[in-house]
């Protein structure tokens, strides 16, 4: 695995920057502070995000920005993949809105989904990242600080060993769960027995005889009581039968009574009715005498010859039709006259309207004309107007008469000017950041000479090659003193010049604005002689319209009034019709009254022969009343002749035998049958107790044949708990001895030492460090430097031990080495050179080293240099000069 770009914006220090990585050995170098360490921060991010950082990631966005974006492109086992997040800060909570891998099957979005897919492609999390690839400035002594039991979780996770512990961890909870179950089975199948045992000792199968037995003495008693009270019922049921019949007929007298009096009652309540009726068929041919006499005298006033109703209802109709010409003849003149009228009103307001419009045309007419004299007025002061502002012109374009530019240049000439200062000031704080950096050094190398150290590697002075590396620092110092006062002399004169230059800028502003106030005078002076022309011919037509209106208003008046007397010969004539109305509708008044009493006469008379006919119906019904009284006192006399009172005591004694047996029988068939019923249920539990017992012997032979199941199992599970374990102890071993081998290896190159005779790593991951003598060391013994030299043989041999494990299959990501000479002198810094050229040699595609040493940057295939700008404190990547040409 190999990376090949990585592009940034927004991301920590850095505003813009895009790099580009390739294979060999890259130093990312620059003063410290400056940025490198961020570059491999965005790698290490954009491959496994949030899990990658120390602190928040709100502190991935640059301070000032809302967005962060980090593009890395890398290749993996001949494969292009490209990694793209952006991250958002708000000022709420930071979060990853966007994150997308593209990979030769397609992309895959969203920050879970590519995690997940990295962590397998890689076949390793952050964590593993960092423990294998990436020592990062600040962890030099993190593994050997670590305890044994916390490297050996690390080293197995890397060497894949902890996948075998995961399966034995498996086997062991799936050992524990058939463990469980066996246990549960075996206390079943105990309770299975302890059941069974107990069904046995109730001796159900002899219970149930004798439960049968028992039931069939009760059945057989049942039946006989059963027997005997059926024949009670027949007797109870025959003497019921006399004595039903002799209260049927006891019952049949008495309705024949009632009904007999009910007879009498209503031919007496008939023959009243009758009377009555007699009396309402009297007043009801009275009322109709009275009534034809009524419409004899109306006959006279409708001049009817005679009183009939259909000679009323002719004339009636024949009136109706003559009132119904007259009110349309009504209808059809009051709309004339309401229209006439209307017609006269509106001509009278339409002459009013006429001559006010006369009259505010006129008005207007002498308004235009007191307008155009104004606008007159206007146009002479614009004239006016004109002539001073060209005169003005004229004075503002003789500034620059002396000028070096011509009129028209000045503001071109200002942005150039700004411009250079802008470089100049651009210049200047690059030199100023430059000028205090070479002092800080200056400062810092004295201070270090006087303690007696290395100003480039902090080593005692004694024999160091840097110490005449000072001069050079208060040399370049004089330099860029001098440089800073020539660029303060160039800003002085270009800021003079942009003064000189702003009044000639305000000139030409001047100029046009005061040539935008003649156009503008202009447009005002001809815009107001052709507005004075139109006010006038607008005020002629105005006046020519007000004459035509007022002859127009004369014309309304005269027709108004011809309406008028039209209305008034049409109201008169109106007023005879409604005369003439009115005499019709009160004849057909007259009409109807006579119509009405006609009707209401014959009404009575109609009633009167209904009323009769039903006093002669009331009395035929009498008449079949008194047949069927005489009917009804014959049946009596039949009933009272076949009562016998012996019969009936003999029914009496025989029911109330029958019921006292019955009676004492029930209590007895009860008993009976509940104890039948106690037995049967009986007999039901001990068939139920056998199949139970039955159904126990069933389940304890499955129970029995799953223990021994489980049994099994559980010595399988146990089997394969213990080979995983013993076959990664067996793994580790092997791991554990070459890893010391190439520890060993490491260690010797870029130590060179006789101190040390040999590390031991055990197979618990503990170190020991030997000394030629055989005393043994911890590594928390040895020095700072030795330390750092350590650490860093002890992460190659494992990157090494990866390497040579995995066979190509998955490549290693690229060897990462974050300030790793922090604690070196300069003769172990050789040697870490020799060990990076070590790690090429056997293989490793790519080894990227953050470093400010020079003699690393000589050792490598390729620079990438960082800088930080003073000013606005934004780190950059610089190119060599010559890499620049190259390209």
């Amino acid at each position: 695995m190999r990376f090949t770009r990585v592009s940034l914006k927004n991301f920590k220090c850095y505003e813009d920057a895009d790099v580009r990585l390739d294979r060999g050995v890259t130093v990312i170098h620059g003063l410290n502070g400056s940025g490198k360490s961020s570059l491999l921060e965005a790698c290490f991010f954009a491959l496994y995000g949030a899990s990658a950082l120390d602190k928040t990631l709100d502190e991935i966005v640059t301070i000032g920005a809302e967005e962060a974006e980090i593009d890395l492109w890398f290749t993996h086992a001949g494969n292009d993949y490209h990694i793209h997040r952006r991250v958002r800060n708000t000022g709420e909570r930071a979060s990853t809105p966007d994150c997308t891998l593209e990979t030769p099957s397609g992309s895959i979005d969203g920050v879970t989904d590519v995690e997940e897919y990295v962590g397998d492609l890689l076949r390793m999390d952050a964590e593993a990242f960092v423990n294998c690839a990436y020592v990062r400035q600040g962890e030099v002594n993190k593994l050997i600080n670590a305890s044994p039991s916390t490297r050996q979780d690390m080293l197995d996770d890397l060497l894949q060993l902890g996948k075998l512990e995961d399966y034995r961890q498996r086997a062991g909870d799936a050992r524990l769960g058939v463990e469980d179950v066996e246990s549960n089975v075996a206390g079943k199948l105990d309770q299975l027995d302890e059941q069974i045992e107990a069904k046995e000792a109730e001796n159900p199968h002899d219970k149930l005889a004798n439960l049968k037995s028992e039931l069939a003495d009760v059945t057989e008693d049942i039946e006989n009581y059963e027997q005997q009270r059926d024949t009670a019922r027949e007797t109870l049921e025959d003497a019921e039968s006399v004595l039903e019949s002799y209260e049927e007929k006891r019952a049949e007298l008495e309705d024949v009574e009632e009904t007999i009096a009910e007879v009498r009652e209503a031919i007496a309540e008939t023959e009243s009715e009758r009377e009555g009726l007699a009396e309402e068929v009297s007043e009801h041919r009275e009322r109709a005498d009275d009534l034809e006499a009524e419409a004899e005298e109306l006959v006279a006033e409708t001049g009817l010859e005679e009183a009939d109703a259909e000679a009323a209802a002719a004339k009636r109709e024949e009136v109706a039709a003559e009132r119904e010409d007259v009110t349309e003849r009504v209808s059809e003149v009051a709309p004339e006259v309401s229209k006439l009228s209307t017609e006269a009103d509106n001509a009278a307001e339409r002459a009013e309207d006429l001559e006010t419009r006369a009259e505010n045309l006129r008005e207007e007419a002498d308004d235009l004309e007191a307008d155009a004299d104004d606008l007159e007025d206007e146009h002479e002061e614009a004239v006016e107007r004109i002539e001073e502002l060209d005169a003005e012109i004229e004075a503002a374009k003789a500034a620059f008469e002396d000028a070096p530019i011509a009129f028209g240049n000045a503001e071109a000439h200002l942005e150039s000017l700004n411009a250079d200062l802008d470089d100049l000031r651009e210049r200047r704080e690059g030199v100023r950041a430059d000028l205090q950096s070479a002092e800080d050094r200056v400062e810092e190398a004295e201070e270090l000479l006087d303690a007696g150290k290395c100003p480039e590697c902090g080593q005692p002075v004694e024999g160091s090659p840097h110490v005449e590396g000072v001069e050079e620092y208060r040399a370049r110092v004089a330099d860029l003193e001098a440089e800073l006062e020539t660029v303060e002399e160039d800003v002085e004169d270009v800021t003079a010049r942009i003064d000189r230059t702003e009044d000639l800028v305000e000139r030409e502003r001047e100029v046009a604005d005061l040539e935008r106030d003649r156009e503008r005078a202009v447009e005002r002076r001809d815009d107001r002689e052709n507005a004075a022309s139109e006010a006038r011919a607008a005020a002629a037509e105005k006046r020519e319209e007000a004459d035509d209106l007022e002859a127009e208003a004369e014309d309304a008046r005269e027709e108004a009034e011809s309406k008028r007397e039209q209305a008034e010969d049409k109201r008169e004539a109106l007023a005879e019709l409604n005369a003439e109305q009115s005499a019709l509708k009160e004849r057909i008044e007259r009409l109807d009254d006579l119509a009405d009493v006609l009707d209401e006469a014959a009404s009575h008379r109609e009633s009167a022969d209904q009323l009769a006919e039903k006093r002669a119906d009331l009395d035929d019904r009498n008449d079949e009343r008194r047949d069927r009284l005489g009917d009804l006192r014959e049946r009596k006399q039949t009933l009272e002749a076949e009562f016998d009172e012996d019969r009936i005591e003999a029914a009496k004694e025989d029911k109330q035998r029958a019921e006292d047996y019955l009676e004492q029988v029930e209590p007895e068939l009860e008993d009976l049958r509940e104890r039948r019923d106690d037995l049967q249920g009986k007999i039901g539990a001990a068939e139920n107790a056998i199949e139970e017992l039955e159904e126990l012997r069933d389940q304890r032979e499955t129970v029995a044949a799953r223990l021994d199941e489980l049994r099994e199992i559980h010595e399988e599970v146990s089997e394969l708990e213990s080979m995983y374990g013993d076959l990664r102890a067996e793994l580790r071993q092997q791991n554990v001895a070459k890893l010391e081998r190439l520890l060993n290896e490491t260690f010797e190159l870029v130590y060179q030492n006789d101190s040390y005779a040999r590390i031991e790593l055990s197979g618990d991951y503990e170190l020991t460090v030997y000394q030629k003598d055989g005393e043994p060391l911890e590594p928390e013994q040895l020095s700072g430097g030795e330390r750092a030299l350590f650490n860093l043989s002890l992460r190659c041999a494992i990157y090494r031990l990866l390497a040579e494990g995995i066979d190509g299959e998955a490549p290693l990501p690229p060897l990462i080495l974050d300030e790793p000479t922090v604690f070196l002198d300069s003769g172990h810094v050789s040697q870490l050179v020799e060990l990076v050229e070590q790690m090429r040699r056997m293989g490793v595609e790519q080894i990227v080293v953050v470093s400010h040493d020079d003699e690393l940057v000589d050792a490598a295939d390729d620079v990438v240099r960082v800088e930080k700008d003073a000013t606005s404190n934004r780190s950059r990547v610089v190119r060599d000069p010559e890499e620049a040409l190259a390209d």
